[in-house]
């Protein structure tokens, strides 16, 4: 049941309903009791996810979802290859200070 929002055209009293959608207007005012009451057009009401239970990646498409993989994928390839890279690098740096401590 939606809620509607209502202004005294007498008194400017406003307030909210919570009431069905078939129920009638109401014309009452609650505060001065005049027959002024009338409905304002509102904007609508969004959706909103509150609750440790919603993610923000949990309605992704099929084509995001793939392309975040594929991302992840490259990467882990990328940090993989600078960590050999630095292996090796460190292996010629021991061995030339090897050679220069014989010499």
């Amino acid at each position: 049941m939606p809620t509607y929002d209502y202004e005294c055209d007498a008194c400017g009293h406003t307030l909210e309903i919570f009431q069905s959608m078939t129920e009638g207007h109401k014309k009452k005012c609650p505060k001065c009791g005049k027959l002024k009451l009338r409905r304002l057009i509102g904007a609508g009401a969004a959706v909103v996810f509150k609750g440790s239970g919603f993610y923000q990646t949990d309605y992704r498409s099929e084509s995001y979802k793939k392309g975040a993989e594929a991302d992840k994928k490259a990467a882990e390839k990328k940090s993989e290859s600078k960590s050999k890279d630095s292996k090796s690098s460190s292996s010629s740096k021991s061995a030339d200070t090897k050679k220069k401590s014989s010499d």
